[in-house]
């Protein structure tokens, strides 16, 4: 196991300032966000651009855990799905056998679980065809709002699309704060898990205590040891089940600068790395 971190607060800047940074202190890989105008811009990424990369990548030390489009899958737009075929080919192009993505949100008028039975599979048939072509596994990050919440929802949309190479950017984080077991979903899942996510979750008591669990406002997202995931069993987890990937930093705590947050994550994951 390793630790990485998404490249996604690092905007506008050039992709060779990010790899500079995880270079110099101390990171393994990079989860760099992809499609149009993103790290790797799927507008214009060509073999040259690649070879570039991946060499500027290998002086550095470092890895690309993975691509990441973060886009909703489920919006009916043709341009979200050839993008998501170009992020394919071009994580191909890379070396690195992840494309990180999303479930799609809810369609309107649609409950999740009608979204993922009537929707997810035609808008996935023909991206998880692609990248079974290129090797290449899909990994859906849970974020509660999309249409895997929970495990029931995990079940259903695995049991809809049962292809092996579609899985999970398991993030503890959107499962914690709503109860949800993510020790035991690291074991039920654990076919599944193609890449983490570390990102850590603050439940501020004195709020929770004052509105209650149906207000908002009770939780955050946090760096890695500034929340309330014991971080040292969670890997111990990763590591039974066989996990040897990244633990991607996810940085969006509001109270910590970019750098200096993702540089205490870092400090925190590798007592148990």
């Amino acid at each position: 196991m390793y630790v990485g971190l998404l490249t996604a607060p690092f905007g506008k800047e050039p992709i060779d300032r990010v790899i500079a940074f995880a270079a110099e202190n101390g990171f393994a890989g990079l989860e760099i966000t992809a499609g149009p105008g993103a790290h790797i811009d799927t507008t214009r990424f060509n073999d040259n651009e690649a070879e570039r990369v991946k060499e500027l990548i290998a002086k550095s030390n470092l890895k690309i855990s993975s691509l990441a489009y973060y886009a909703n899958i489920c919006d009916g737009r043709a341009e979200t799905s050839e993008h998501y075929l170009r992020v394919i080919d071009a994580a191909a192009m890379l070396g690195t056998d992840v494309v990180c993505g999303m479930a799609g949100m809810p369609v309107q008028g649609k409950s999740k679980e009608d979204t993922i039975k009537e929707i997810v599979p035609k808008v996935y048939r023909p991206i998880l065809d692609h990248a079974a072509e290129k090797g290449i596994k899909i990994a859906m990050e849970n974020w509660y709002a999309t249409n895997i919440q929970h495990l029931g929802l995990w079940d259903l949309i695995f049991d809809v699309v049962p292809d092996k190479h579609f899985g999970l950017n398991f993030d503890p984080s959107h499962l914690m704060w709503q109860g949800i077991d993510y020790l035991g979903a690291v074991d039920r899942y654990r076919d599944r898990i193609f890449h983490t996510h570390a990102k850590d979750t603050e439940v501020k008591q004195h709020v929770l205590r004052h509105v209650g669990y149906l207000a908002g406002g009770w939780w955050r997202y946090v760096i890695p040891g500034f929340g309330e995931i014991d971080w040292g069993v969670y890997i111990e987890r990763l590591y039974a089940i066989g996990y040897k990937g990244v633990l991607s930093i996810e940085h969006e705590d509001g109270a910590q600068g970019r750098e200096e947050g993702f540089i205490r994550g870092l400090r925190h994951l590798k007592q148990w790395v």
